[in-house]
């Protein structure tokens, strides 16, 4: 296995932790990453704004997972890590900021009293008389059908919506149930009411970080975007050749391994291997796929991306400048406001303030599934909207704006809509029958950069035991 060569399409975290693992398992290993983005890393980016390089993409990873942090370490970052100083977040709702419910999973409330304010009397007594309804077996249903059918319109619109946007980009009445809650509907397919499946979800959630020293979040001194810097860094130095602004175009079949080809249409480059491994977004995915597996490619196709743009504010942070309240808000699609949620980062993170102790950063997310006009508006009209609306939100002027940056992440998350996980099944079960290929990245499952990170590794271990076999076979 020694000396086997090994192309990864996708530079971004997912494809890196692929690359990281094949030359932690199997020193000696040839590994080419073809990235078609300017710098490898992907939703894992730092700029400069105002002379402090911040977080545009992902500012945060999910602690209570293990492959981020475990991977931070494995990269000696474990001093860097960082915890918010605050998780406590708002909604922005009817034109007040409201604190979010305590006990709610993914914005269903257990029990749905502690909505009250977000949500009106009558909204909580809808909520409180629970109608029965269990999916069929096997049978997958949207999160925003099947809540609003049992706990009523308003628990959706106001709660679940929001915290969905926040984490898919997505609408609730498109994304799955199956995929986007496991827990909650393995919980209900059984008859369990469905306050009691979040209550039951949320308690073994709590139990399980309650045995943790460690938060629920966690960051890097500096943006999370190290991560992707310092990894990149480490597989440069290990001999992984890192090839940006190269688009793979077509996966060809040589003898027992692959022939990648790359680059310009007119004067493309070829990249043999003895293993693949594709870390792009569903459509690229389905598109090298599509002459060796048509039914992979065909489920690939239905998978749906939803783009969406961060804007970075520097304000006016200096003596006398009182923090901005928690850790943000989010905002309910149906009061068709323009932001769909704001992050006070200077109160969440501390080191920004050790960098820079007279700025005030905070950051406003633009854009859901299917909304297209606002993301076409230029940077100054998206800035001004984000600094009117987080002042209107907080009810006084932000202080002066320093510095802005927008960051446009088209096509950034794939939307896992009813159906996903049996959709996944099938690209899983005709990737298998590609020998020396495998599959990485968000399109799977899960968006978040754990699993990414998750996705990527699997991958290299199933090709490194493509190749060892491989090799035994030679032997013989």
């Amino acid at each position: 296995m020694v000396g086997s060569r090994v192309v990864i399409i996708g530079g971004g975290i997912s494809g890196l932790a692929a690359a990281w693992e094949l030359v932690r398992a199997a020193p000696g290993t040839e590994v080419t990453i073809l990235d078609a983005a300017d710098r490898p890393g992907g939703k894992l980016r730092r700029e400069p704004v105002a002379g402090v390089p911040i977080d545009v993409g992902a500012e945060s990873v999910l602690a209570r997972r293990p492959e981020a942090v475990g991977l931070m370490a494995e990269l000696g970052l474990e001093d860097a890590v960082v915890h918010p100083a605050t998780t406590s977040a708002s909604i922005w709702s009817r034109g007040q900021l409201h604190p979010m419910p305590r006990r709610t999973l993914m914005g269903i409330p257990s029990p749905a009293s502690s909505a009250l304010g977000v949500l009106t009397p009558d909204e909580v007594a809808r909520a409180e008389h629970e109608q029965a309804w269990s999916p069929e077996d096997g049978v997958d249903v949207s999160v925003g059908d099947y809540v609003a059918g049992r706990l009523g319109d308003a628990v959706v619109d106001r709660l679940v919506e929001p915290l969905l946007a926040g984490v898919y980009a997505g609408r609730a009445r498109r994304l799955s149930l199956r995929a986007c809650l496991p827990q909650v509907y393995a919980s209900v397919a059984q008859g369990t009411s469905l306050t009691e499946a979040a209550r039951t979800a949320a308690e073994a959630s709590a139990l399980s970080s309650a045995g943790s020293s460690a938060p629920v979040f966690a960051g890097l001194h500096g943006g999370v975007g190290r991560l992707a810097e310092v990894l990149t860094e480490s597989l440069r130095s290990q001999g992984v050749v890192i090839r940006s602004g190269t688009i793979a175009r077509e996966l060809v079949r040589d003898g027992g391994g692959w022939l990648v080809v790359a680059g310009p249409r007119p004067d493309p480059q070829r990249f043999a291997a003895d293993a693949v491994i594709v870390a792009t977004p569903a459509s690229a995915t389905a598109r090298l796929l599509e002459p060796h597996a048509p039914d992979a490619s065909a489920a690939l196709r239905e998978v749906e991306y939803a783009s969406m743009a961060i804007v970075t504010l520097a304000v006016d942070g200096g003596p006398g400048r009182a923090p901005l309240p928690g850790s943000g808000f989010l905002v309910p699609a149906v009061d068709g406001r323009t932001i769909k949620a704001s992050t006070f980062s200077s109160t969440k993170w501390g080191w920004t303030s050790e960098v820079a102790d007279d700025l005030s950063f905070l950051r406003a997310s633009v854009g859901r599934f299917g909304e297209t006009s606002d993301l076409q508006r230029p940077d100054e009209e998206l800035v001004a909207v984000a600094v009117a609306e987080v002042s209107e939100a907080l009810g006084h002027q932000l202080p002066r704006l320093l510095d802005a940056h927008v960051q446009r992440w088209g096509g950034a998350l794939p939307q896992y809509t009813v159906g996903h996980v049996d959709r996944v099944a099938r690209v899983r079960a005709a990737a298998a029958e590609l020998p020396g290929l495998a599959l990485a990245g968000a399109a799977y499952e899960g968006v978040g950069i754990p699993a990414c990170i998750g996705t990527g590794r699997a991958a290299a271990r199933a090709v490194l035991t493509h190749l060892s076999a491989a090799d035994r076979e030679g032997g013989e």
